[in-house]
């Protein structure tokens, strides 16, 4: 809240105080905090009490003005909009928050016959859009409760064939004639009446009459046994049962009681007055409907001519953005293409050093065991002659001294360099032999390769 006298407004409607120099000195005790105000003032029964106390001797110097509103000063019920009923705090506080003069069907003003604009606002919120549900004093549970109970006894005690009475507190059913662009008909229902049966079964459970409220109204109903339905009974003042209203939203906590039936009434008697309030608020309804239509289609049509001029934006916002992701893309795939190919480069480089690293190891190692071997012996006695083929067809001979162990053999295959694989046995054909690393330190002699020998290579 900005200044003081939206504070001011702001706790009436919440409160439900039509003073406003007491609201002003309540939120001058509270250092002009609202919420510490509110908060104060809903937990503590007493300090409301007070003040509904203090606002009823401020306003008994006219209860006329209290009571009846802007209803004309003719007698009796003057047209459509015959009494203006303020409700209790604690009614207003257990609904969903209808608590305040944004809630409203227009000003009622009445000269004999129906004459009133209607202005559908809106439920109120805070000015950052803040609910006003923190600051409810009762349960909406509670309220809730006490009309399913009632809704249950009544189908139990007269039918099924009865008005669709809706299962939620009174506010909540006001808001919901709101929503729905209908007048709220109400039923306080007194079980220890003795006309109470029979105007129910007869009347209020009259097929036509029923089609007829169900069709044209939302329908409340209250036992005055029960805490709201008690309340409500006293708001309009009930003095004859069965009671029967019909009321509309008005501004503030108030409501417009368009007509009332109290006392025994037919089916007929009682559709009759219905009819009539219906009749008589239909232009009201029909005014309502229109102009909220008006404002959803105009709603609508600025929502539209947001979300073209949004998506024109985001067209070309997206365009952009997919011009500069093009771009990156292309400089990614360049420098990609620069790092893979000096990877590539760098890779054949060293692949080419290893290999030569690899070959000067193998050469290295070809001619130390060449080196090894010694000297080849001239034939004799003692001189084992071998004869080695390759895979290739190819066949090389060497003499070796027949204490040399097979070892030298491999070492001398090696040495050659002519395989290219390092996994390899030497084997004889008769018998077949296979020379392997367990066989290495035989010298050829013991392994019956003396005096000569035909072996060839056997890849593993």
């Amino acid at each position: 809240m900005g200044d003081v006298a939206d504070k001011v407004a702001y706790f009436q409607a919440i409160t439900g105080l039509d003073d406003p120099d007491l609201c002003a000195e309540i939120l001058t005790a509270h250092n002009w905090d609202l919420e510490l105000a509110l908060s104060n003032f809903t937990s503590n029964p007493r300090a409301a009490a007070d003040a509904d106390a203090s606002e009823a001797t401020t306003s008994s110097t006219n209860p006329e003005q209290v009571e009846t509103g802007l209803v004309g000063a003719a007698g009796g019920p003057p047209g459509l909009a015959w009494k203006i009923v303020t409700l209790p705090f604690s009614i207003i506080s257990g609904s969903l928050g209808l608590v305040s003069g944004a809630v409203g069907f227009g000003v009622w003003a009445v000269s004999g016959v129906l004459s009133y604009g209607l202005g559908m606002i809106g439920l109120n919120s805070g000015r950052n859009g803040e609910s006003s549900s923190s600051t409810r004093l009762l349960s909406v549970s509670a309220a809730v409760s006490e009309a399913m109970d009632f809704v249950a006894c009544f189908e139990r005690d007269f039918g099924s064939i009865r008005p669709n009475f809706v299962a939620e507190g009174f506010m909540d059913a006001l808001q919901r004639s709101r929503n729905e662009y209908k007048v709220l008909f109400v039923y306080l229902h007194s079980p220890d009446h003795p006309d109470t049966p029979v105007f129910c079964e007869r009347t209020l459970c009259n097929e036509d009459l029923v089609a007829f409220i169900n069709e044209n109204f939302v329908a409340w109903g209250g036992s005055i046994r029960a805490s709201e339905g008690f309340k409500m009974s006293n708001s309009l003042k009930a003095s004859r049962f069965p009671f029967c209203a019909v009321v509309m939203a008005a501004t503030n906590q108030r409501i417009a009681l368009l007509q009332q039936a109290e006392g025994p009434k037919s089916p007929e008697e009682l559709l009759t007055v219905l009819q009539r309030v219906i009749e008589e608020s239909a232009p009201v309804l029909v005014t309502a409907r229109v102009e909220a239509e008006e404002r959803r289609n105009n709603i609508r049509l600025r929502e539209e001519q947001d979300a073209a001029y949004r998506a024109a934006l985001e067209a070309d916002q997206a365009r952009e953005r997919q011009r500069i992701e093009e771009q990156e893309r292309l400089e990614r795939e360049a420098a990609e293409a620069e790092r893979k190919r000096k990877e590539e480069e760098e890779a054949r480089e060293r692949a080419a050093h290893e290999a030569a690293e690899r070959e000067a190891a193998l050469v290295k190692i070809r001619q130390e065991k060449l080196l090894s071997l010694g000297p080849e012996p001239e034939k004799g006695p003692d001189v084992t002659q071998v004869l080695v083929r390759f895979p290739t067809g190819e066949r090389k001979e060497r003499r070796f001294h027949c204490t040399t162990t097979l070892q030298s053999l491999y070492d001398y295959v090696d040495s050659l360099g002519c395989l290219a694989v390092e996994n390899y046995s030497l084997v004889s054909n008769f018998p077949r032999t296979v020379y392997g690393s367990e066989k290495l330190s035989l010298s050829l002699k013991d392994a019956g390769l003396h005096p000569q020998a035909s072996l060839f290579i056997e890849l593993s």
